[in-house]
């Protein structure tokens, strides 16, 4: 695929990087080396990128995968976020409240001492979580959130829509970026109602993955235009596929200019120029 040659600085605040085996990428399917990430990033314009790992088997958890992306984002341009899980379910149900009164945290659910130590330990710089294959954390984790006030990524979606986002996770003094506007995939409901909590929720910021939606995102740029950061859901997506919608949309160019670098750098501050 050819570089995008767009004058931006761009950094992204949303890919996957996953430490695979022969055995994964035989379930898997597609594998993307570090290496790969980087170039496909490169070719886009992209600069630097968040990057996490992607799901992991049942009652496995996350630690070995999060300190195996920081140590292969040694030397490359992306920033460790550590993916979080947790024993309770996200969602409104009847069922799911009177499980997540009794439900305890197992040893592969991440306690308030993981979020300590990846808070304190340069190589992470925030947090990943998506409730509805990992779970929500419990009261003591989001007070340890609340406490070391890095960036949480959030996946929303119909099982956990934004307006649970605003229930379980802002207002509690840590920047909660919601991933693909809260409607993904293709929820354009759910998308509108996450920029409409935009007004009441001053520590909300939504990334761009996977929002196909011209209307919603010209409308988010406008209303709202320092709270939108770009996010491009690579490797999945390949990056030049984000950059191209937000150069096509019909909004300011200092609006682009926020989106790709600006609001990003400000949220995650890793981001920014200068940083290494």
């Amino acid at each position: 695929m050819l570089e995008l040659n767009h004058g931006f600085r761009v950094v992204d605040v949303h890919a996957r990087l996953d430490p695979t085996d022969e055995a994964e990428v035989a379930s898997r399917g597609r594998e993307t080396t570090p290496e790969a990430l980087e170039r496909e990033l490169r070719q886009a314009g992209v600069i630097r990128a968040v990057v996490s790992p992607g799901e992991r088997p049942a009652g496995e958890g996350y630690l070995r995968a999060n300190n195996a992306v920081a140590r292969l984002s040694v030397d490359r341009p992306f920033l460790a976020f550590a993916r979080i899980n947790g024993s309770r379910e996200p969602g409104s149900r009847v069922s799911s409240r009177l499980r997540n009164r009794i439900a305890s945290r197992a040893d592969h659910h991440t306690s308030p001492g993981d979020v300590e130590q990846y808070a304190y330990d340069d190589r992470f710089h925030g947090f990943t979580l998506v409730p509805t294959t990992d779970g929500l954390p419990d009261e003591e984790v989001v007070a340890r959130l609340e406490d070391v006030e890095l960036p949480v990524v959030v996946q929303a979606g119909s099982a956990f829509p934004p307006n649970a986002v605003a229930e379980t996770l802002l207002d509690r003094g840590f920047p909660v970026i919601c991933s693909g506007f809260g409607g993904y995939p293709l929820d354009r409901g759910r998308m509108s109602d996450a920029i409409d909590l935009l007004d009441r929720h001053d520590q909300l910021y939504l990334d761009t993955y996977q929002v196909r939606f011209r209307g919603v995102l010209e409308r988010a740029l406008l209303e709202h235009p320092d709270r939108v950061l770009f996010g491009s859901g690579a490797p999945a997506v390949h990056p030049n596929v984000g950059v191209t919608e937000i150069l096509t949309l019909d909004v300011p160019e200092d609006a682009m200019r926020r989106v790709f670098s600006a609001n990003p750098s400000r949220v995650v501050p890793g981001l920014a120029p200068g940083e290494s």
